[in-house]
């Protein structure tokens, strides 16, 4: 069972959440882990920000045909994918479960992609992907396990869904490669660290810790 609870605060405001002091967040990460904060400093301000207006359903779609793509293959197929839906902008979940697999082959998608797709859209259009307001109402592993049932969909996809679309302050996706890398480089560790090990060490920053990494990709591009 769902249990839905009062919007609680998240990156930045929305009609249904309150928006979280960046200075306050900040400089609890700083006081809890002076390593981290000396690599907030060097990197500068934070830079998330509100996501493009989409819903969750529209930002899996476009998830689901990116993975595994690099940027302009993707783009250029999931234009083509939006493209049988014009003028709309979007596919609606209705539209998307009346297409024929075969027409959306035809676009560029891949078998698995197609079969991906179709069994998102008929996730939204049975209500079991919600929009933006209801899902900040559950809790992040309730979100992470009903969106994990539709095909294509990963832990690491919901991961990126909660920081960069739901802006949710306290999620640290351990297992990404690139969290990984920016830890070993922020903390000279032998090696790539085992996620358990980010994950003990990320106790710390609590409750904030999507910003925490958001500055741990960042120590990549610094390398």
């Amino acid at each position: 069972m769902i249990t839905e609870r009062p919007a609680q605060a998240y990156l930045w405001r929305d009609d249904d959440g309150p928006l979280v002091d960046p200075a306050h967040a900040l400089s609890h990460l700083a006081t809890a882990d002076p390593i981290l904060g000396a690599l907030m400093d060097r990197t500068g301000a934070l830079g998330l920000a509100p996501p493009p207006r989409r819903t969750p359903f529209q930002s899996l779609l476009r998830a689901i045909v990116h993975q595994q793509l690099s940027g302009k293959a993707a783009q250029t197929i999931f234009g083509r994918v939006c493209a049988l839906y014009s003028p709309r902008p979007w596919p609606s979940p209705k539209a998307l479960l009346a297409t024929h697999p075969l027409k959306l082959r035809k676009a560029g998608l891949s078998r698995a992609k197609a079969l991906a797709v179709k069994d998102l859209a008929r996730h939204a259009s049975e209500g079991r992907v919600p929009g933006a307001a209801r899902l900040r109402r559950l809790e992040a592993d309730e979100i992470v396990a009903r969106l994990t049932q539709v095909r294509g969909i990963g832990r690491w996809t919901v991961e990126m869904l909660l920081i960069f679309h739901l802006g949710h302050p306290d999620i640290l996706p351990a297992d990404d490669l690139g969290i990984r890398k920016g830890f070993a480089l922020t903390y000279r560790t032998r090696g790539l660290p085992a996620a358990d090990r980010v994950e003990r060490h990320a106790q710390r920053w609590r409750p904030y810790r999507s910003i925490a990494s958001w500055y741990l990709w960042r120590a990549l591009d610094a390398s």
